[in-house]
């Protein structure tokens, strides 16, 4: 059986074309396709790291604190559509990257797949603006985690110990191996999980009136101060309101950010077409489960022009879950929910250090990186890419320095349509690898995952991706200020130049249906998924429904 014949079955019943391999792999844009001479990751990550890391991976600050100012900003009914509506344009990026990624489970992940299916340029353009966003995320999520602790020390003076402690702590951890690194995120998804299902459950109970207080609650603040918030831009009421509902879609969008960290780490997944596709498959129910219950919740628990959601603290002081709990009369939770908070943003910045290393190793393996950034250890570890990112989270320690700050934060803006610009490429390229699958006679039902919702799901996603990206900063033309523009948008110009500039200097072009190249460098499915053992015992069987 050739390669081509390989990759293009699941079972004995699929049966897939073969073609010239002049044809399908023609390089016209002398793109490098087949690296796995310099490929030394190792698959170290088991079915339960993956799984969990799919279920509670990006369940982090932007749901537990972040959620207070879209529900101070658009009301309980305008945070409650604009998570839903982000929601979905998450999930067809997710399963749009799960698709490709069960058909190629290799380094580089979505930047790479862009530059093989849709031009070489673009791949460059995104990799670096992922790369960038990721890295300068860290130092954020470090910055969040040490504002936590002033819950507990509200002494300032101990912020730069705090700060290195968790620096330290955290590149060790990604130093140290994937197994390290996917063993701590499958502990802290434990505690985001029970955090998460406790805080909804505790506050349907407060919500039904049974807090010490016995205050049942009910839809009460939907009716007042109402449903929607205004925006406070225009007099008419609706049109005010819709601006209030799309002021809160980035705040909403950061949310969901890192879903696609399941893929990132399919080259270092143990049988990562079939685990990747249970992943998949479960993250629809674990956005309507964890991310719209959440909000609905938080809706109906406090009111958006409650004293204590409009300060901000960046502790769990903050978290309307937080403001709920204590109106209820319980003492003890806000302590509990802080410290799982902590955690929450700790393992952020560890997974957000762990996805920029690797789009960095990617890049370097395609030679649009050093190439010394694709040194490995012995055990896999891609360790200079790895140091490189690392060195990204000195810049947390800006945060002491009141105008280092605002320099930081500067930087920090620029990312603001980063999230944006990479949802919209993943959905592009899927667009272009089904025409090029298509094209060269592929049947897409035959790959591991295939969603049948496809291509419609890209479509929704390549127009809602244009559409946040253009209406982030909206606010700023209704009281215009220079800064507050070029932190809107002035990630579009730089992501224009890096994909022109690299299109200019290597002269590349945009690949043609025929001449995409489907198969080298790719594992068939023999080499890279392990005989699926079915649980015995009844502990198996629950370890195999929940992860």
């Amino acid at each position: 059986m050739t390669d081509i014949e390989k990759q293009g079955k699941v079972d004995d019943s699929v049966e897939v074309q073969s073609f010239d391999r002049n044809v399908v792999g023609a390089n016209a844009n002398n793109f490098h396709f087949d690296e796995r001479d310099l490929d030394r990751v190792q698959r170290r990550l088991k079915q339960r790291h993956v799984q969990m890391i799919a279920i509670a991976g990006t369940l982090g600050t932007g749901l537990f604190l972040g959620s207070g100012s879209a529900l101070r900003g658009a009301g309980p009914l305008g945070a409650l559509i604009a998570y839903a509506l982000v929601g979905t344009v998450a999930y067809s990026s997710l399963c749009a990257v799960g698709e490709m990624t069960t058909w190629a489970p290799i380094s580089g992940t979505f930047p790479h797949f862009a530059a093989r299916w849709v031009d070489p340029a673009l791949g460059f353009a995104v990799g670096w603006n992922y790369f960038y966003g990721n890295a300068i995320t860290v130092p954020v999520e470090v910055s969040a985690a040490t504002i936590l602790l002033t819950f507990w020390d509200p002494n300032t003076g101990h912020t730069g110990i705090y700060i290195a402690v968790i620096v330290v702590l955290m590149c060790l951890i990604n130093i140290f191996g994937v197994r390290y690194f996917g063993e701590s995120e499958f502990i802290f998804s434990l505690i985001k999980l029970s955090t998460i299902i406790g805080l909804i459950l505790a506050g349907l109970v407060i919500d039904l009136g049974g807090g010490p207080n016995h205050d049942r609650i009910g839809f009460r603040f939907w009716k007042n101060p109402g449903a929607i918030n205004r925006a406070g831009l225009v007099s008419n009421i609706h049109t005010d309101r819709f601006l209030a509902l799309l002021s809160v879609i980035v705040q909403a969008a950061f949310s969901f950010q890192g879903m696609e960290l399941v893929a990132i780490a399919a080259s270092e997944t143990e049988s990562p077409r079939r685990n990747i596709r249970k992943a998949v498959k479960r993250v629809f129910f674990r956005i309507v489960l964890f991310y719209i219950l959440g909000i609905l919740m938080i809706g109906l628990l406090v009111a958006y022009d409650d004293e204590a959601l409009l300060n901000s603290t960046g502790n769990a002081a903050q978290s309307p879950f937080v403001i709920a709990i204590n109106r209820a009369g319980i003492k003890v939770l806000p302590h509990i929910i802080n410290g799982a908070v902590f955690t929450s943003a700790f393992s952020a910045g560890n997974s957000f250090l762990f996805c920029g290393s690797r789009i960095l190793y990617g890049l370097a393996l395609r030679g649009q990186a050093p190439r010394i950034l694709t040194y490995c250890t012995k055990k896999g570890l891609p360790l200079v890419a790895v140091l490189v990112t690392s060195c990204f989270t000195l810049l947390s320690f800006m945060s002491i320095n009141s105008g280092a700050e605002t320099v930081f934060n500067w930087f920090v803006n620029l990312t603001t349509t980063g999230g944006f610009i990479g949802w919209f490429c993943i959905n592009l390229t899927y667009i272009f690898f089904r025409r090029g699958m298509i094209a060269q006679g592929f049947d897409l039902k035959s790959n591991v995952y295939h969603n049948r919702l496809q291509p419609w799901l890209s479509y929704w996603g390549v127009f809602w991706t244009v559409f946040f990206t253009l209406v982030n900063g909206y606010a700023v033309f209704f009281d215009f200020n220079a800064s507050d523009f070029l932190v809107a948008y002035i990630n579009l110009p730089i992501f224009a130049a890096f994909y022109f500039g690299y299109k200019i200097v290597k002269r590349t072009s945009i690949w043609k249906p025929e001449e995409m190249d489907m198969i080298t460098g790719i594992p068939t499915i023999e080499e890279t998924e392990m005989p699926e053992m079915p649980p015995k015992t009844f502990a198996e069987k629950v370890a195999a429904f929940l992860f």
